[in-house]
C-alpha cells in the first residue's frame, strides 16, 4: 500500500503544498509543476498521471469527480475543503493527518472533505 501523494490546484495557497513538502508529504502544486492555467480536468489528469490525490477549493472538481463515476473513470482522489475553511497551517495538519491513515489505494474514485 503505498503512501498518498498530494497535488494543489492553483486555487490553492502554494504554502500548502510547501509545508507539506517541509513535513514529509509527497506533495506538488499547479505552480512548481508548470501546470497553471490547465482546466480542472486536464488537472485531474494530469494528478492521475502522478498517482497523486488533488487538493482543492474548487468544487468543479466535486463535479467532473461525478461526471468521470457514470463516464466509468477513474481518477485518484479529490480532497476539498471551502477556502475559507481552515487557514494554511490547519490545512496542512489535516492533510498531514490524512496521509497518515489512509493509502493511494484508498484515494481512488474517493472524495475526502476536510
Amino acid at each position: 500500500m503505498g503512501k498518498i501523494s498530494i497535488y494543489t490546484n492553483e486555487s490553492v495557497d502554494i504554502a500548502i503544498a510547501e509545508g507539506l513538502k517541509r513535513r514529509g508529504v509527497d506533495a506538488s502544486s499547479a505552480r512548481d509543476t508548470g501546470r497553471l492555467g490547465l482546466t480542472d480536468e486536464d488537472q485531474l489528469v494530469y494528478a492521475g498521471n502522478k498517482k497523486a490525490a488533488v487538493f482543492t477549493h474548487d468544487t468543479d472538481f466535486l463535479k467532473i469527480a461525478a461526471r468521470w463515476m457514470e463516464e466509468g473513470r477513474t481518477h485518484h482522489g479529490i480532497i476539498y475543503c471551502h477556502q475559507k475553511r481552515y487557514s494554511v497551517g490547519e490545512c496542512v495538519r489535516k492533510l498531514r493527518m490524512l496521509t497518515a491513515v489512509l493509502t493511494s489505494e484508498d484515494m481512488i474514485n474517493h472524495i475526502e472533505f476536510l
